[in-house]
């Protein structure tokens, strides 16, 4: 067999791959984005309210952003926002953010909220909702 081939091979099964995992990852954003409207919905109608988004820089300094909504974890890294996006909010910035402020990019959401975290760090997108919900998130 031709040793082209076998790269070409290689390369189109790591092609395939790709898109098999980008195809999954697109399912489980459709799933959770199912959830994170309910969500929203439901908060809007009975609470907690929603309070403006803050966002910690790179260098560890909080920002305002564009976005209220609310906190989905204790240390105010996730947060959904009224109109049902998901944000992590971790962002980069420098001096003039501290001023300006941060435009927040939407983050495909996941069904499991800081996968790949330390333990006691993540867990599934319904129970972290459910939290907020029952007041188990601070939101200030």
């Amino acid at each position: 067999m031709n040793p082209m081939s076998d790269r070409d091979e290689r390369a189109a099964d790591a092609q395939r791959r790709v898109e098999m995992g980008q195809q999954a990852a697109r399912r489980e954003a459709q799933a959770a984005q199912v959830l994170i409207d309910e969500f929203v919905a439901t908060a809007l109608a009975n609470g907690p309210a929603p309070v403006p988004l803050k966002a910690t820089t790179l260098d560890g300094h909080v920002v305002k952003t564009d976005k209220t909504g609310w906190y989905l974890r204790q240390n105010h890294s996730v947060a959904i926002d009224v109109d049902g996006g998901y944000h992590t909010l971790t962002v980069p910035g420098g001096w003039m953010e501290r001023f300006r402020g941060v435009k927040l990019p939407g983050t495909q959401p996941s069904l499991e909220v800081g996968r790949g975290g330390r333990d006691g760090e993540t867990g599934y997108l319904r129970e972290f909702l459910a939290w907020v919900l029952a007041g188990r998130v601070a939101q200030d």
